[in-house]
């Protein structure tokens, strides 16, 4: 089913760029055509001008040429404007689907996160706007080329064939020695380009650590695999590019020997000699342009490959019917979760139910899958086994884009985008100004903005520095509550805070309370954890203690202190 869906997605692009190709192959067909005005000028001014020392037909003949080729010169200019077209149209059907799926990559697999599916359609794009794309449009006419040759002599047509057979096989040569080096090539470039990027989004840290040397040499040793493999790929393309090269001009003096005996022998005339020979260079040009484009079909099909694999991984969503926007009543029914990369699951059995405006502290040990199940709640990591349904609806059945509003998240690590402050609390959407600063004022924040140099219109982004750790943290809750979600979870919300924005922040969960909307809150410190209402202790990856935060406080007391049974609330889970 998966690979039928990537087939769709492939020949929906393009169908929708059908009228392209068909206008491109329509044009092909006149150029085509108007090569042959190199050698009729070369017949006629052989074999009719020369041997009629006129100059009146030499003036007339040397016209027509030079309109005709400026008549061609148009038409390939259209041609390359038409297939750029085509070019930029498949890449707008396709970009946000690969755009998505990319995306969704990076969530199910933090460790795959990477831009390279859009280098590749880029990579597609270049190649379907280059010439190489033009020797598949002109293949088709070497028979026609070929037939004329035999209408001059039947050995001329012959000799091009021949010259074709070994060209072509020297085409098959250079596919078959350079595929696999170049596929090599490839891969090893993603993993050098993925490695570097890892690396600058951690440059603070190597440079203050000295840690550059090391990690320098670590992707020098990829991006060296990659080079040695792409310099045995293009040594070779170089050979068999250069070899087809010498044999196309031998072969086009060759020729031209071959005219020449049978001039001699009065077979032939000096014309039909002359534009044999611009007939069989232009015969065999399709074949020689194959070559030499060879590497850059190689990067294209290697481009497609990978974009084929991530199409078939995370095939497009269907839009499902929109539910009710949800009021906030969470349930957790026997939820197992593996996080991306693992084999073993972070989140065993979890089973809970929250009311509408309920919050709820999420406590443990390190490593305990307070996060995970933070993540498994908003639907980022998909449960192995088990559901989480909000408002009676698995997560996964929601449309993303119609219940994200209705959630808000702060993760551990904080991420702001390249944008205005206010752009960043409106999840980048339509900005209406009062809901951006009513956001900022739950949150504390609304001062510190405007103490900023540009206020809320202040740009920012992931690498900015102008932003303490606190102060991102606390733009980031803004963008949380922005809008009155129904479902929030804040993941260590204060871990950057200091006293000030931690009181903030307690003042923030009041006002949360007062809204109604239920809370999930992760955190090391309980001084957050006063004004909830109940705790969720966790180890081991279980649900260990659940029930009024009263109750189970009382019963950690009782279990630091000595033996103390479960409560009930912890053994229903």
């Amino acid at each position: 089913m998966s690979e039928s869906k990537v087939a769709e997605d492939l020949r929906g692009a393009l169908k929708a760029s059908k009228r392209g190709f068909i206008a491109a192959g329509f044009f092909s067909l006149f150029i085509n055509l108007l090569m042959l005005t190199a050698p009729l000028y070369m017949l006629q001014v052989y074999d009719r001008v020369v041997a009629s020392r006129s100059l009146e037909t030499l003036a007339f003949l040397t016209i027509i040429m030079v309109f005709m080729f400026a008549v061609m010169g148009t038409l390939e200019w259209v041609r390359s404007r038409i297939l750029v077209r085509v070019g930029n149209q498949i890449d707008r059907y396709l970009s946000q689907r690969v755009y998505a799926a990319m995306f969704e990559m990076g969530v199910r697999n933090p460790a795959q996160r990477s831009a390279q599916p859009l280098n590749d359609l880029t990579s597609i794009r270049q190649f379907m706007t280059g010439n190489g794309l033009f020797a598949f449009f002109d293949a088709p006419w070497m028979p026609i080329y070929i037939g004329l040759l035999f209408l001059f002599h039947p050995a001329f047509g012959w000799f091009a064939i021949g010259a074709g057979v070994i060209l072509f096989t020297v085409a098959i040569l250079n596919e078959r020695t350079t595929r696999e080096r170049l596929k090599e090539a490839s891969g090893e470039s993603v993993k050098a380009n993925a490695l570097a990027n890892n690396n600058l989004r951690n440059s603070e840290v190597l440079h203050a650590m000295g840690m550059l040397p090391g990690i320098m040499g670590r992707w020098y040793k990829q991006y060296q695999s990659f080079l040695g493999k792409q310099t045995e790929a293009s040594d070779m393309a170089g050979t068999f590019s250069n070899m087809s090269k010498v044999l196309r001009m031998m072969f086009q003096s060759m020729i031209l020997g071959l005219g020449a005996y049978y001039v001699v022998i009065n077979e032939m005339s000096p014309g039909m000699m002359i534009a044999g020979s611009i007939l069989m260079g232009r015969a065999l040009a399709p074949l020689d342009l194959m070559i030499n484009s060879w590497n850059g079909f190689n990067s294209a099909r290697s481009a497609y490959g990978r974009l084929s694999e991530l199409l078939i991984a995370i095939p497009s969503k269907q839009r499902k019917m929109p539910l009710p926007d949800p009021q906030g009543t969470v349930t957790v029914e026997g939820l197992v979760v593996i996080p991306p990369g693992s084999r073993a699951p972070a989140v065993r059995g979890a089973q809970f139910g929250v009311p509408p405006g309920e919050h709820i502290g999420i406590v443990g040990p390190s490593a305990a899958g307070k996060s995970t199940l933070a993540r498994a709640l908003l639907g980022i990591w998909p449960a192995a086994n088990g559901t989480v349904r909000i408002d009676g609806a698995d997560v996964q059945h929601y449309n993303r884009d119609e219940l994200g509003p209705h959630l808000g998240y702060l993760p551990q690590d904080i991420e702001l985008f390249d944008g205005t402050v206010s752009e960043n609390i409106a999840r980048f959407g339509d900005v209406d100004p009062a809901m951006v600063v009513e956001a900022a004022k739950k949150a504390g924040v609304h001062e510190m903005i405007l103490q900023l140099p540009n206020a809320y219109d202040t740009v920012i982004g992931s690498n900015s520095g102008a932003l303490s750790g606190g102060q991102r943290q606390r733009i980031g809750l803004a963008r949380a509550i922005y809008g009155n979600p129904r479902v929030i979870v804040l993941d260590e919300p204060n871990s950057n805070l200091d006293d000030q924005g931690e009181q903030a922040l307690s003042r923030t969960l009041q006002q949360l309370k007062q809204d109604g909307a239920t809370l999930f809150v992760v955190s090391h410190r309980p001084s957050i954890l006063k004004n909830i209402d109940k705790l969720l202790v966790m180890k081991d990856g279980q649900v260990q203690l659940f029930g009024p935060k009263d109750d189970v406080m009382k019963h950690l007391a009782q279990q630091k202190a000595g033996n103390a049974p479960m409560p009930a609330q912890a053994a229903k889970g």
